[in-house]
């Protein structure tokens, strides 16, 4: 839907993503998962789309190379949760596990990656709900 002399935005985002990035996750849904910037197949295949906007990792970890994909692949998984098309009841601890994997792979250490994990675990659920679904503004307000 086009606008006139304002325009609606959504707030909060660090980092667009270039290419399309692609990976195989544990988390398989009943159904294949399509959105406008979201793909999750019934195999696991996740397709981020290029142009996706995320905030980077959360909370006090400083955004690194070594994080950074697995913050991107986390943040995806949570907004589909948020969107109501992935359970977080049954797919939030599989999300956490693979930031924590990801971030593994990717050179953090694993104390550091547990760490993360932990705090994820204590402290992410409100992140996969819809109340923190990003709200669309508007500019100029009136």
């Amino acid at each position: 839907m086009a606008t006139e002399g304002y325009i609606r935005y959504r707030a909060e985002y660090k980092y667009q993503l270039a290419n399309s990035y692609k990976l195989n996750v544990s988390i398989r849904p009943n159904s294949d998962i399509e959105t406008d910037f979201i793909d999750l197949d019934s195999n696991g295949n996740l397709l981020v789309k290029k142009g996706y906007a995320w905030d980077g990792p959360s909370g006090p970890v400083i955004d690194t190379e070594e994080n950074m994909r697995a913050s991107l692949v986390h943040d995806a998984l949570y907004q589909l949760m948020r969107n109501k098309k992935l359970s977080p009841r049954t797919h939030r601890k599989a999300a956490d596990q693979l930031f924590k994997d990801i971030c593994k792979e990717d050179g953090v250490s694993n104390f550091r990656a547990s760490a993360y994990y932990k705090v994820l675990r204590k402290f992410g659920k409100p992140a996969a709900s819809l109340q923190n679904k990003k709200k669309v503004q508007r500019a100029p307000e009136t």
